[in-house]
């Protein structure tokens, strides 16, 4: 278990953060008050894990945004005022951000995290990147995992939404109900042969998980035996993110309302194009899939920013197991899947 220099918990920092002390504990809150982390995308995503990693009380949270606000920013995005148009998003959004727990260092950087150097990343515990390229999400989280950095990203586009994480070699404990055997004195009978769980004594399991980079995670060869195998259970949405990540690269922006058929017409033809590449049947995706996938819906953001939150309260706390590797999340079923995927 990796330990840093031990930090105190004041009395006012313990009445704060009350309620997660009884549910995560003491060490594991301390952890979070030791860690820095980078939030890269100050959209309606990004709002919802600032707000969650802030009132889970981390030491730091950076703010980076290059872009200003725009009108589809009031669709999701809360923590930006209203009269805000034109403003750097991550900027427009300190002040809400800061009044949520003022125990947290918030900070803003306005720079293009593509200009940034590795070393930028070294001060920091955890990456969280959301609206980010396909080529810029590989590049990072090949750095962080060099670097041994948390590596986390996420979107939302329309009614789906997924994050994606890789945190190494990760290790952490987990909470386990003790489990009595019977002693040889018992009664007999079919009782007295179950073993019997006491509610009230727990004990604390370290364990260790590898996880693979997100390169590994999007170039599986499905024309191997395994994969086919697998491809039945695969989510339809592990594919739908590998065309919205075409689109964006190709357009350089994600699908937009103003230009509905135009970015439906262009959706139905990469992924016709993109899953016949990959030997995959383009019917995965069905074709009213592309009218579904524009603007940031603000329930959808709430529930993928809460789980993405969790998973980076998870990491840096290093208490209780984390998902391995993808969380998608289909509004129109409001159900939501954890797979592990991989071509090693």
């Amino acid at each position: 278990m990796v330990e840093k220099e031990e930090v105190l918990i004041s009395e006012e920092e313990a009445a704060q953060y009350d309620r997660q002390i009884r549910l995560w504990g003491l060490e594991a809150q301390k952890r979070l008050r030791q860690s820095k982390v980078l939030l890269v995308g100050l959209g309606g995503l990004g709002a919802e894990v600032a707000k969650n990693l802030i009132l889970a009380g981390v030491k730091g949270l950076t703010l980076m945004d290059h872009k200003q606000v725009s009108g589809e920013d009031s669709h999701a995005q809360f923590l930006i005022p209203t009269g805000s148009l034109g403003r750097n998003r991550a900027e427009a959004s300190l002040e809400r951000a800061q009044n949520l727990n003022p125990m947290v260092e918030v900070t803003v950087n306005k720079d293009n995290i593509e200009e940034k150097e590795e070393d930028f990343f070294k001060d920091f515990d955890a990456v969280c990147l959301t609206s980010c390229s396909r080529d810029l999400l590989v590049k990072v989280n090949k750095i962080c995992h060099e670097k041994s950095k948390k590596f986390f990203m996420g979107d939302v586009f329309g009614y789906h939404g997924y994050m994606f994480a890789d945190l190494g070699q990760h290790e952490f404990v987990e909470e386990k109900t003790k489990v009595t055997k019977t002693s040889p004195e018992s009664e007999d009978g079919p009782e007295a042969k179950k073993p019997k769980i006491d509610a009230t004594e727990s004990t604390m399991i370290k364990k260790k998980i590898e996880f693979c980079q997100l390169k590994d995670a999007l170039e599986i060869d499905w024309s191997s035996e395994k994969a086919k195998a697998a491809l039945k259970k695969t989510p339809a949405d592990y594919f739908l993110l590998q065309v919205i990540m075409k689109f964006r690269t190709d357009k350089g922006r994600d699908p937009e309302p103003s230009t509905y058929s135009e970015d439906c017409e262009a959706l139905l033809q990469i992924r016709n194009d993109l899953l016949d590449s990959l030997g995959v049947n383009p019917d995965m995706l069905t074709d009213d899939f592309a009218s579904f996938c524009f603007s940031e819906m603000a329930p959808v953001c709430a529930v993928v920013g809460g789980v993405l939150g969790q998973e980076l309260v998870k990491a840096l706390s290093q208490r209780d197991a984390p998902h391995n590797n993808f969380f998608f999340f289909d509004g129109l079923k409001s159900s939501g899947i954890v797979d592990c995927l991989s071509a090693k």
